[in-house]
């Protein structure tokens, strides 16, 4: 029997007269009708998933628009609900419990087979199964009051306040993964796309200067002006010492080497995420690529380099020789750094302008350096304020304002924490670090004002190894601390590395040349060939040390393999 909405007759129900015995309905149970069927109450609980209306509000749905889901309920709660549409002729079951509204349509079969098994436990049970979004989740209606809700902070706003979450005692990884990984992808390709630039910028007025010298050289015949180990250099064509040359290509091709290992790891973590792979997803370090992307140019361009300063060695073409290695020890320390601490890195532009500055003081160095006693003092100043800036940026992972204020912030700090009350730091693992770095730094600054060493570039440069070795060390102390293990891959690379390393470092000793004293002096230090009759030691340094380089590239990139199936907020950051 068809049924409209409005002023129809309802023929009573068979079950009526037992309904007429039955005990009235409880307080609860009327106030919970009322409740469930009041427009008020419908609304907050029947917004859409979908669409919005309006100015980003979501849109109204009624009850009557779609098909409600048929819920089963678990056994011992209440007796199973019966629906319309399990009755033979019955319509399809739409909406809520009295039928559809839709064109007026409805049985009176299915009604009165509704109301007739339904009891208090069902409807009791359909007010506990009844979904309620969480308050952090749902929508806003528009409000009457007087002052806007928009205006006060939600307790979400504990998961996404970077204050908040950056000034933990204790952070995980996770607490620090939480841009979008494709942001960060783009982020650090512009380490790559960046330090490709800088290098046929930086690398092609070099060669012209090199071919320049040795045009001269070869003009003039003055073997004064370039420093070769005459005893040991064979020319090729119009090089003067082609196996001085020959020997930096190992950097190029270990570099290159290091360019595909990359990218294949990063073809099998793509992978592994268009599989939806949990591990890639949720797990381990977060794999960024980019910087090691530009560790592996930057090693091809310090043996592009190299050789470009052997063609004419002397005092002002070291500085490029030096000029990528400033690179690669700041492209390290950024990639220790960014393991743990992926959010907050820091970005290519400013990483490189940084680096630049170093590089321009290397320039001033070595015009300025020598026996300037104004330069030494200008220089160790802006290092310790440097390095003052740079651990107080890492100390408060970068939530710390340099202004006005800043001063009476300190003076607070100091009065509160040393004079008033003496405390201990929030962050020791942190303050260590730093107080270590400081004491390294400072005393770098002091042996360059007193010593006033001549070869600035190199002694800027171990200002950078230096650092870069500090961090390593912690990092690598931390990790054990912390319950962590070092697989066997990058405990093997740690050990011949080091190796490596040392053996490279004896042979660079051994001064074949020095443009620190006069060309005559320089020659009292020629020696012959070691090797194959043609390579002398300082190329057997470059082949060392290219290899080492290469297994240093390979600690950093496997020393976290251990992480892989741990999750990120179960990993600490250090």
């Amino acid at each position: 029997m068809n049924r409209s909405i409005r002023g129809t007759a309802r023929k009573p129900c068979q079950c009526w007269s037992l309904e007429q015995s039955r005990p009235r309905p409880t307080l609860a149970v009327c106030s919970f009708a009322w409740a469930y069927f009041s427009p008020s109450t419908c609304l907050p609980c029947s917004w859409p998933a979908g669409r919005t209306g309006g100015r980003g509000r979501r849109a109204f749905w009624w009850p009557w628009t779609e098909p409600a889901q048929k819920v089963v309920p678990p056994e011992g709660l209440g007796h199973p609900r019966v629906l319309a549409d399990s009755f033979p002729g019955s319509s399809p079951y739409e909406g809520y419990n009295y039928g559809s509204f839709e064109n007026g349509s409805g049985s009176t079969g299915s009604t009165d087979g509704l109301v007739g098994s339904a009891g208090p436990g069902d409807l009791s049970y359909n007010y506990q199964d009844h979904s309620l979004d969480p308050v952090g989740t749902r929508p806003r209606l528009d409000s009457m009051s007087s002052v806007e809700e928009d205006d006060y902070d939600t307790l979400a706003d504990i998961d996404s306040d970077k204050n908040v979450i950056r000034t933990k005692q204790y952070l995980c990884v996770a607490d620090l993964a939480r841009k979008d990984k494709r942001v960060l992808r783009k982020k650090y390709q512009i380490y790559f796309w960046n330090i490709a630039t800088i290098a046929v910028f930086y690398a092609l007025p070099v060669v012209q200067l090199v071919i320049t010298y040795q045009t001269v050289v070869n003009v003039t015949g003055n073997q004064d002006i370039c420093y070769y180990n005459f005893l040991c250099a064979h020319p090729l064509g119009n090089l003067s010492a082609f196996n001085n040359i020959l020997s930096n290509l190992g950097y190029i091709l270990l570099g290159l080497l290091f360019l595909l290992v990359i990218l294949q790891r990063e073809i099998n973590h793509n992978r592994a995420l268009l599989r939806n792979d949990l591990y890639a997803l949720e797990c381990g370090i977060p794999k960024h690529f980019g910087l090691f992307y530009a560790m592996g140019t930057a090693l091809m361009m310090e043996g592009l380099l190299s050789a470009c300063y052997h063609v004419c060695p002397n005092y002002t073409n070291f500085q490029f020789d030096t000029s990528f290695m400033y690179m690669i020890a700041g492209l390290c320390m950024l990639k220790l750094y960014q393991k743990r601490h992926p959010d907050i890195n820091a970005s290519a532009y400013s990483a490189y302008a940084c680096l630049a500055i170093v590089i321009f003081f290397s320039v001033l160095g070595v015009v300025f350096g020598k026996g300037n006693t104004a330069f030494w003092v200008i220089f160790s100043v802006i290092h310790i304020i440097a390095t003052l800036l740079l651990s107080t940026q890492l100390y408060y992972m970068g939530r710390w304002k340099l202004d006005s204020g800043i001063c009476r912030r300190i003076l607070h700090v100091l009065y509160t924490d040393c004079i008033r009350q003496c405390s201990g730091p929030l962050y020791v693992d942190r303050m260590v670090l730093l107080v270590m770095g400081n004491i390294i730094n400072w005393s770098l600054a002091a042996y360059g004002l007193i010593m006033r060493p001549n070869d600035f570039a190199s002694y800027l440069l171990a200002i950078g190894i230096c650092n870069l070795l500090l961090y390593f060390a912690f990092y690598i102390i931390m990790k054990l601390r912390s319950g962590e293990r070092i697989k066997l891959i990058p405990l093997l690379c740690i050990i011949c590395t080091s190796v490596v390393w040392g053996f490279a470092l004896f042979f660079f000793f051994q001064g074949l040349s020095t443009w620190q004293k006069t060309p005559a002096e320089s020659r009292e230090h020629n020696r012959d060939c070691i090797l194959l009759d043609f390579f002398d030691d300082h190329d057997i340094w470059h082949f060392l040390s290219s290899i080492a380089m290469f297994g240093s590239f390979l600690v950093l990139l496997t020393l976290d393999d251990d992480l892989d199936t741990v999750q990120r907020d179960k990993i600490y950051v250090f």
